[in-house]
């Protein structure tokens, strides 16, 4: 269903009980909530978090963090994966945002032996932080090397090039939210498909 301009929530009610998304429909329920998408998940699949215990522990608190936090982040860079933008002044909640990203990315690294955040395969946490991965590419957010090199890693991963190339087939255009990324940063690069006029 695509956003609507204004708010979604009365449409979104039908189904979803807090009136937002993500919301996965289940033979058991709906789970309405992104990290209660993932604990339902992860009783089904062992896979979902790391087995290792000390890397599943490590993993839920980093992808608690991002469900909850990075406020700076979000407000100032929001979602768009076909874009490219330059922001036109700094933020010091977005920069001390960005720290935190790469210090938490390094840490999951090093102590877990990557490639991914929690160890050697894909987990929740990696999927937690994929839209940062996109944020990073298209606002051109600095990061060490190492951290830089993980985001490079996640665009290259099967799942996140699919997610990729199918937003930029995408003709449908949010508008109002197109506007928003423009408040603080300027379009320099467009790779979307020609919009569809209605």
């Amino acid at each position: 269903m695509p956003f609507q301009p204004g708010s979604n929530w009365e449409a979104f009610r039908s189904f979803s009980p807090s009136g937002t998304v993500p919301a996965l429909i289940s033979a058991q329920g709906t789970v309405w909530d992104s990290l209660a998408i993932i604990e339902f998940l992860a009783e089904q699949y062992k896979s979902v978090w790391p087995v290792d215990q000390e890397a599943r522990t490590w993993a839920r608190c980093a992808a608690a963090e991002m469900h909850s936090g990075f406020a700076a982040l979000r407000d100032v860079c929001s979602m768009s994966c076909g874009v490219r933008i330059k922001l036109r002044e700094s933020n010091p909640g977005l920069q001390k945002n960005i720290v935190r990203i790469d210090e938490l990315w390094c840490e999951g690294l090093d102590r877990l032996g990557g490639p991914f955040l929690g160890g050697e395969h894909f987990s929740a946490v990696d999927a937690f932080f994929a839209p940062v991965v996109f944020r990073v590419q298209t606002y051109g957010l600095t990061l060490s090397s190492k951290a830089q090199a993980y985001a490079q890693r996640m665009l290259e991963f099967p799942a996140m090039k699919s997610w990729y190339e199918q937003a930029l087939q995408e003709v449908w255009r949010d508008v109002p939210h197109d506007e928003s990324c423009l408040v603080l940063g300027d379009i320099v690069e467009d790779f979307r498909a020609e919009a569809l006029v209605p």
